[in-house]
């Protein structure tokens, strides 16, 4: 890609600016001209993948609001619950497969930074 951005670069330049005024009666410069058929070509590069995209964003939105449906209560219950998320530290993985999460000691409360704060490394 930056052999082409090189070459692209090279080739405008060695067209000087006497072509280019040449070309402005047209209405657009070849400056102009190179962008748009660049971006054209971009544009069909990218339909058949911006279509499959769509595909998929339409066959998940179902599953995503049922999803969003049966969890959402269940998240809410154990947010109600959590209280708030920097009062844990991060979670661990023990060597047989459990995940904990502990809770910070009120020392670890107090030596946290605020926000705006800076941190010392």
């Amino acid at each position: 890609m930056r052999q082409f951005v090189t070459i692209a670069t090279v080739a405008m330049l060695a067209v000087g600016p006497t072509q280019a005024q040449e070309t402005e009666d047209d209405g657009f410069s070849l400056m102009e001209e190179g962008a748009r058929l660049l971006f054209e070509g971009l544009s069909r590069e990218m339909e058949p993948a911006l279509r499959d995209l769509m595909g998929l964003t339409e066959e998940m939105e179902p599953k995503l609001r049922e999803f969003a449906m049966k969890m959402g209560p269940a998240l809410a219950d154990i947010m109600g619950k959590i209280d708030d998320l920097s009062s844990y530290h991060a979670p661990e993985m023990l060597p047989n497969g459990d995940i904990i999460i502990r809770k910070k000691t009120p020392q670890e409360m107090l030596d946290v930074p605020k926000e705006g704060e800076e941190i010392e490394i």
